[in-house]
């Protein structure tokens, strides 16, 4: 699960240091290598719902992300980068003062699911991600 999503991140409307760690992980899963992309196939701004399946982090919060070419980036908040390729096949590292995450799935049309996993506000947690395109 080596593969995340890149998106942009507003961080301002959370209180607490463990959602924004738990958004950066997530970003990073979800975008695949640049250099295999076409550009402009998955362009836009793609909100990630995350749900955490093992570990005591918050889940069900949804975060917009940005792809420009093969390059997933943050709309604000925390550090992201990705890639995706043309397949749709995506990779993504986040982070977020000392969380770190990262994951990997598919986007396909405008939808896109897959993993995430990482260590928020100390805590070990993973999980799975949908994104859907605005």
């Amino acid at each position: 699960m080596a593969h995340f999503l890149q998106f942009p991140i507003s961080l301002a409307g959370f209180a607490r240091p463990r959602h924004l760690a738990l958004f950066a992980v997530i970003a990073a899963a979800a975008l695949p290598q640049a250099a295999d992309a076409r550009a402009g196939v998955y362009d836009g701004i793609w909100n990630v719902t995350f749900a955490t399946t093992r570990g005591n982090c918050s889940s069900g919060y949804s975060v917009p992300f940005t792809v420009t070419g093969s390059r997933v980036s943050s709309a604000g908040g925390g550090r992201v980068s990705g890639t995706v390729r043309r397949s749709g096949a995506v990779a993504v590292q986040v982070s977020v003062g000392a969380s770190r995450a990262s994951g990997g799935g598919r986007l396909a049309g405008v939808s896109g699911t897959g993993s995430w996993k990482g260590v928020i506000s100390g805590d070990q947690c993973s999980g799975t991600w949908q994104a859907t395109r605005t």
